[in-house]
């Protein structure tokens, strides 16, 4: 029996891991992306290492940004950049009786799941649940039989919120008091067809994605060491997305590591209005190693858990289960079962290694790479753009964005955050801090109205305080008298567009030295001096709310969570939720509900009154 292939083994386990999955014990999901490949008869290769011990100055990414995924093979999505915000434009209500559709169902829900952690971390149990329920009853809204590429990200959502339900109870008890085989590299003639893939036409792509890997394959491999995993792991980046932090698929996957928005959340990978740390390098190469370890307790070897990190293992359980046993004798015969993409991942990522051990057999004078960038790092308790940073320290925009691929909007988020600089420019900035004025968001110059039946132009003007010719000039109507159900009309609002507000500001706030004692968590030490665990571990570098007696941790001081903005009124209409309006705002939905003193299941009805950002 226990001479089998380890594949044949895992067969006869199936039941096992579906009584596991349906307890959320062992979670499964699809992940989009290319293929597998296995092989038993393997030499093992030495790690791959770095070329040489020097390296070139890495290039800075010039406005706009244009990176893409790379091209793969026939058939395989290619990859833009994450978008800039779009223009500065707030939407008007949806239309009556409007509902929502399974996407923005699981967008609702994973914004009260990013809420529930706000909450959490400000110390607000009640409404961290609260949220947590209301995340779970809209995920059970989703139609997934309708639209079956969505089941994945309910599946997601659904053990990511079971498992933050259980982490807000156990951290605040949390108090002070692997061995992988490596992977088989093999020949055959999979990997010989991909390696005349890099050896012809996507040899440009393969140089230069070889040189950015030395801005970050030194962190991957010291992480993958520090986990006990295999260091040619740290190749991977390279056929996912060339070693471009702000890779983006079409299937909506971000990042060196290419997670989708609910396996980033699933893995501990923050998403708001002002971050994705699905761009963090250091942050989704763990979020990449704790994926790749529950992977590895599933199906035991190498070769099939790269085949399941590229679509998913729920995708390679279910190809395994309609293998008649006699049949799968190894990865190999697996593989011819895999969708096409998938089947090619695998061998591509196995051509990257041969190429790596030995340039030369394959026709490859490797290139110098480029350096890892020395950072300094400052902790920051307002919002300032990265282009008022950059004036103020001396250095280009371009450099600055690099160093925090994470800002969506290249701004510092409305919370404490820690920002890298270059290396010797943290002290410039922590002297010239105080007198960086605050930003401010522009004023939308129009919002966006969808013409409902029975209105007028006259109507709308004077629901909006415009005039009807505002109206007209700024669509380029010729009649005030014909207007059309369904047309979306650009409504001027008053005021005009202002970049940078200077606003008084006091010092930055200190940075407080705590010693953990004896019965102390790390919510107990946030909730004590004002702040958020998640600040506590950002200053420290911490990886887990796990304490010990007697370590000095730097506290910084408790900063309000309220939005920075001024406020206005808004009139709730028809179709609208805490959801929408907050995102129709640019507002996270934990800052709408705590100043309109809601909770997360608090109802809202046509007519009634809330506050809103004046952005």
């Amino acid at each position: 029996m226990n001479n089998r292939p380890k594949v044949l083994r895992l067969f006869a386990t199936l039941p096992i891991l579906a009584l596991l999955i349906g307890t959320g014990c062992v979670t499964v999901e699809p992940r989009q992306g290319v293929d597998t490949a296995n092989s038993t008869d393997a030499v093992q290769p030495p790690a791959a290492e770095l070329r040489g011990p020097t390296c070139r100055k890495a290039p800075i990414t010039p406005l706009p940004d244009q990176e893409t995924t790379p091209t793969r093979i026939e058939g395989i999505e290619e990859a833009t950049d994450e978008p800039v915000p779009a223009e500065n434009v707030s939407e008007a209500s949806p239309e009556a009786g409007s509902t929502l559709t399974n996407q923005e169902l699981l967008d609702s829900a994973m914004e009260f799941y990013q809420a529930s952690s706000d909450f959490w971390e400000q110390g607000d149990l009640d409404n961290a649940i609260g949220a947590l329920d209301k995340a779970y009853s809209l995920i059970l809204q989703v139609n997934a039989e309708a639209q079956p590429e969505l089941l994945q990200q309910k599946e997601d959502l659904r053990i990511t919120i079971s498992r933050r339900i259980v982490e807000v109870y156990t951290s605040r008890f949390t108090v002070a008091n692997g061995n992988h085989k490596a992977i088989p590299l093999v020949t055959n003639d999979e990997v010989k067809k991909a390696l005349n893939l890099f050896k012809g036409r996507e040899r440009k792509f393969f140089l230069e994605s070889y040189r950015r890997s030395g801005v970050y394959r030194p962190m991957i491999v010291e992480a993958l060491r520090e986990a006990g995993l295999p260091e040619e792991l740290s190749w991977l980046p390279l056929i996912e997305s060339g070693y471009k932090v702000r890779a983006l698929s079409r299937a909506r996957a971000l990042g060196l590591w290419q997670f989708i928005a609910s396996t980033g959340y699933k893995y501990g990978l923050k998403r708001d209005q002002w971050i994705d740390e699905r761009m963090d390098p250091e942050k989704a190469t763990q979020a990449a190693i704790g994926y790749l370890k529950e992977l590895h307790q599933i199906f035991g070897e190498w070769t099939t858990v790269l085949a399941a990190y590229n679509c998913g293992e729920r995708r390679v359980l279910n190809r395994i289960k309609s293998q008649k046993i006699q049949y799968l004798d190894n990865f190999w015969d697996l593989y011819r079962r895999l969708p096409r993409e998938t089947a090619f991942y695998v061998p591509k990522f196995l051509a990257v290694l041969h190429i790596i051990n030995d340039p030369k057999a394959h026709g490859f004078d490797l290139p110098e790479v480029y350096c890892p960038r020395p950072v300094d790092e400052v902790t920051v308790s307002k919002q300032i753009h990265l282009k008022t940073v950059a004036s103020q320290i001396g250095v280009s925009y371009d450099l600055i964005r690099d160093m925090n691929p994470e800002l969506r909007q290249y701004l510092t988020p409305n919370n404490t955050y820690v920002l890298k600089v270059p290396s010797g420019k943290g002290e410039t900035l922590l002297a010239k801090l105080s007198d960086i004025p605050a930003w401010r968001p522009p004023t939308p110059s129009y919002v966006v109205h969808r013409v409902q039946r029975g209105q007028t132009l006259s109507g709308i003007a004077r629901r909006y305080h415009t005039s009807v010719r505002a109206i007209m000039n700024m669509n380029g109507l010729r009649s005030k008298n014909y207007v059309k159900v369904g047309w979306r009309l650009k409504i001027p609002t008053r005021g005009g567009s202002s970049g940078q507000v200077a606003t008084s500001y006091s010092a930055q706030r200190g940075i407080t030295e705590y010693r953990v004692r004896k019965g102390d968590s790390l919510w107990k030490i946030a909730r004590r001096f004002s702040t958020t665990t998640g600040a506590i571990q950002s200053v420290n570098g911490l990886r887990s709310t796990r304490l010990q007696v007697g370590q000095v941790l730097r506290v910084p001081a408790g900063s309000s969570s309220t939005p920075s903005t001024g406020v206005r009124t808004y009139r709730v209409r028809r179709g609208d939720s805490p959801y929408l309006i907050a995102r129709r705002h640019r507002m996270d939905l934990s800052d709408f509900l705590k100043v309109n003193r809601l909770t997360p299941n608090s109802t809202i009805y046509p007519g009634q009154i809330v506050k809103v950002t004046a952005n």
